[in-house]
C-alpha cells in the first residue's frame, strides 16, 4: 500500500509540474530600443534568503539582454514579488483488494477498496513588473508558478531556469 501512495504522490507533482506556467504580457505600443539601464524598485519575497536569489537571477537576465543595472534612475524600474502557497489535490485510488478504506462497486459487482488522500503541494509564484521611469507606467509583466521540491538546492536551480524562461522573449521586438 506505500508503494502506491508513493506512485500516487509522484504522479501528483508530475502533474503539478506539467501544469507550471508562465505568463507575459507587455505594452505592445512602447519601443523597448530606447531603453538600457534599469535599477531596482524592490524585491519582496517570503523567504529572507530568497530576496539575493531572486535578485541575483532576474539581474543575470537582464545583463544578458544588453541592459545595464543602475543605482537609481534608470530608463526602466524592476519590481518582483514572490510568494508561496499550497495547492491541494484529491487523489482517488481504486484498490485491487489490498488496504482498507471505503468499498466501490466495480463493474461485475465485486467490492473495490476506494481510498481518497489528499496531496499538498508548496508552490511559488513569482511576479516581476518592468516600469518606464519617467511614466511610471507598468511596460512588462510576467508571472511564473512552479511546483516546490522542498530542497534549497534544486529550488534554486527551478527559480533560475524559470526566470530564464520568463525573460526568454524579452524585450519584445516590434512596435
Amino acid at each position: 500500500m506505500r508503494r502506491h501512495r508513493a506512485l500516487l504522490l509522484l504522479a501528483a507533482l508530475s502533474a503539478t509540474c506539467l501544469l507550471a506556467k508562465t505568463v507575459i504580457d507587455y505594452d505592445h505600443a512602447v519601443d523597448f530600443a530606447k531603453f538600457h539601464t534599469w535599477s531596482w524598485v524592490s524585491v519582496d519575497v517570503q523567504e529572507p534568503l530568497w530576496k539575493d536569489r531572486v535578485s541575483h537571477a532576474i539581474e543575470g537576465q537582464l545583463a544578458a539582454k544588453g541592459w545595464h543595472k543602475v543605482a537609481s534612475g534608470g530608463d526602466a524600474s524592476v519590481l518582483a514579488v514572490g510568494s508561496t502557497h499550497t495547492e491541494q489535490t484529491l487523489e482517488t485510488w481504486y484498490g485491487m483488494g489490498f488496504g482498507g478504506g471505503w468499498l466501490h462497486r466495480g463493474w461485475w459487482g465485486e467490492a473495490v477498496p476506494v481510498e481518497t488522500t489528499v496531496i499538498r503541494t508548496p508552490v511559488g509564484t513569482l511576479h516581476v513588473d518592468i516600469f518606464d521611469s519617467r511614466t511610471k507606467k507598468v511596460i512588462w509583466h510576467v508571472s511564473a508558478s512552479e511546483a516546490l521540491k522542498g530542497n534549497p538546492e534544486k529550488d534554486e536551480k527551478q527559480l533560475n531556469k524559470e526566470v530564464a524562461d520568463m525573460f526568454k522573449k524579452f524585450p519584445p521586438t516590434g512596435k
